[in-house]
């Protein structure tokens, strides 16, 4: 039996809603073999972040040569990756093993507001991992931060799209859960010819911890198995809209997606 295999290079979240945990679990929910390489190991839950505990850039290369030289991976996600440092040894190893279905989500602030990116990382970010990337799947803030202009109307989306694939993007996804449209949130798609719009229903909710990781995690496990772009985005969507829809309400703050739940309402 073929297998299809992704790897998450990205930070590990104690409490279980996003990182490496959250990647993980939706890579198996969408039927895809997950592996991992630690970017950071957190201390935090539903209130906020207590504590980051980088890796070396070392730990990391090691995590990723060992995955490289045995089992392979069809697609790779990377998330936190914390500092300039650690950028750049992924983007290498990325350029080694030729991993071309990498999907590159810019985490950078946490749901609580702690910082998950030094700011002299970005600069990296820019330079050494965004050219390498398949797709790039920011929110609005992470949108703004790499293309230094404020995001509001839909027509700013679009310019800010255009600006990401300047810096190399293949294809870019801006994500419109931080919209100020009260009743949907729209995810932009940019492939350098034409503009996809994906829409769904706003939830009003606190429990949307890890909604990037798990959107962007959804989208790789379906690069693994060989679909399209489109496709892939659209399976992503679906995927958090769900996990958005029927949340567990685990801890008192902003708690974690369900990622049980696209499978639950497909009856599997």
């Amino acid at each position: 039996m073929a297998v299809n295999k992704a790897l998450t290079i990205a930070g590990s979240d104690s409490g279980g809603g996003a990182g490496i945990q959250a990647d993980l679990k939706t890579f198996q929910e969408l039927g895809v073999f997950g592996m991992s390489a630690i970017t950071a190991v957190t201390a935090q839950n539903t209130l906020g972040v207590q504590a980051v505990y980088p890796m070396t850039p070392e730990a990391v290369v090691k995590q990723m040569e060992s995955i490289g030289d045995d089992i392979g991976a069809e697609a790779l996600k990377t998330g936190m990756l914390f500092n300039a440092e650690i950028i750049e040894a992924v983007s290498a190893k990325i350029k080694e093993y030729n991993w071309e279905k990498v999907v590159v989500d810019p985490v950078m602030i946490a749901k609580g507001g702690a910082s998950l990116l030094q700011i002299e990382a970005v600069t990296s970010l820019k330079k050494c991992l965004l050219p390498l990337s398949l797709i790039i799947t920011p929110n609005i803030p992470e949108a703004e931060v790499l293309t230094n202009m404020s995001i509001v109307t839909m027509d700013d989306k679009r310019e800010a799209a255009k600006k990401l694939l300047d810096l190399g993007v293949k294809n870019v996804v801006i994500k419109g859960g931080h919209d100020e449209e009260p009743n949907q949130a729209v995810d932009v798609l940019y492939d350098g010819n034409e503009f996809s719009y994906f829409t769904t229903e706003r939830i009003v909710t606190n429990n949307t911890h890890g909604t990037g990781c798990t959107f962007s995690a959804a989208l790789t496990a379906e690069l693994a198995k060989g679909s399209s772009i489109y496709d892939a985005v659209a399976t992503a969507k679906n995927f958090i809209q769900a996990a958005i829809e029927m949340d567990l309400r685990i801890g008192s703050g902003h708690g974690p997606t369900n990622h049980w739940a696209y499978n639950q309402k497909r009856g599997k």
